[in-house]
């Protein structure tokens, strides 16, 4: 099975990139792919629970895995208490296991 890591580091409230990407991951899924979105950066401010990113409630009613960048969180003042539900922080270890286990990454 394939395997892919999406890493957003962009806002996604910028422009309809972050969408477009969101469905791509979905269609991935739909293929048989296991996805991760991994945000950083900016692309934080997506996962926090008040921002109603609903492209996020999407992946992961897809079961695609939501992470954020502990460090992007703690440099905007994020609490993990903050991210929507299905968000989950993570540092980049967990990143980097993902790259290491051999997956597919696309970074925005």
């Amino acid at each position: 099975m394939s395997s892919y890591v999406l890493i957003e580091s962009r806002d996604p409230f910028e422009g309809r990139g972050f969408g477009q990407r969101c469905d791509l991951a979905a269609a991935l899924v739909v293929h048989g792919a296991t996805v991760t979105l991994f945000l950083l950066e900016n692309g934080v401010l997506a996962g926090r629970g008040t921002a109603q990113a609903h492209e996020l409630e999407k992946l992961a009613r897809h079961g695609v895995t939501l992470l954020a960048d502990e460090f992007a969180l703690r440099e905007r003042g994020i609490t993990a208490g903050e991210l929507a539900g299905h968000v989950k922080p993570a540092s980049l270890d967990a990143l980097v296991e993902e790259l290491g286990a051999g997956a597919v990454v696309l970074w925005n």
